[in-house]
């Protein structure tokens, strides 16, 4: 997940309170970052808490050193206030894999980006933390050691989380076509 040129452009004019390069650096991430809060805090508190970031971006962005690492850090704050969302609402569940599941998943394939997103927002066979690390990796584009870091987990976790929903959605599938 690389910061667009323009992107990092916007981020220095911003720093130096030009009011419009804030308004298009933020147009700029408001899709990825709703996208991936929709995965993770579903639609009933998505909208809120991409408020939240985007306020939260205005405030701190001052303080980020690096322009090109901009769409790692909004994702991070994201996926910050996302886990703090849950948590509030109780509903975060963290769900271990045994590492002996890793072997077990197939590498997916390449499914229209229409419906793996429709397929993992939708599947209630998901966990939350699962999720986010479907939706960032597979709808976001990151890798796995970047998605790991936005989401302050060890590469072992991400693994274990992609593994495990890969592995619920599998099952999920299976269940509905036997319908």
């Amino acid at each position: 997940m690389e910061t667009s040129r323009q992107q990092q452009q916007w981020v220095l004019r911003a720093q130096v309170q030009d009011r419009e390069a804030l308004e298009l650096l933020l147009r700029s991430i408001q899709p990825s970052l709703h996208r991936f809060l929709l995965g993770l805090a579903g639609s009933a508190g998505a909208d809120d808490v991409l408020q939240d970031v985007l306020i939260q971006i205005c405030r701190k962005l001052t303080w980020l050193r690096a322009p090109e690492l901009f769409r790692p850090w909004a994702f991070r704050i994201a996926s910050r206030a996302g886990i703090r969302y849950l948590k509030k609402h109780k509903r975060w569940m963290e769900q271990s894999v045994e590492e002996s599941v890793l072997e077990t998943v197939a590498a997916p394939g390449d499914p229209p980006i229409k419906e793996l997103t429709d397929l993992v927002f939708n599947s209630s066979a998901l966990s939350n933390a699962s999720r986010a690390v479907l939706v960032l990796h597979f709808i976001e584009g990151m890798t796995l050691p970047e998605v790991g870091a936005v989401l302050e987990i060890p590469l072992g976790t991400v693994k274990s989380r992609l593994a495990f929903g890969l592995n619920a959605l599998r099952k999920d599938i299976a269940k509905k076509r036997s319908l």
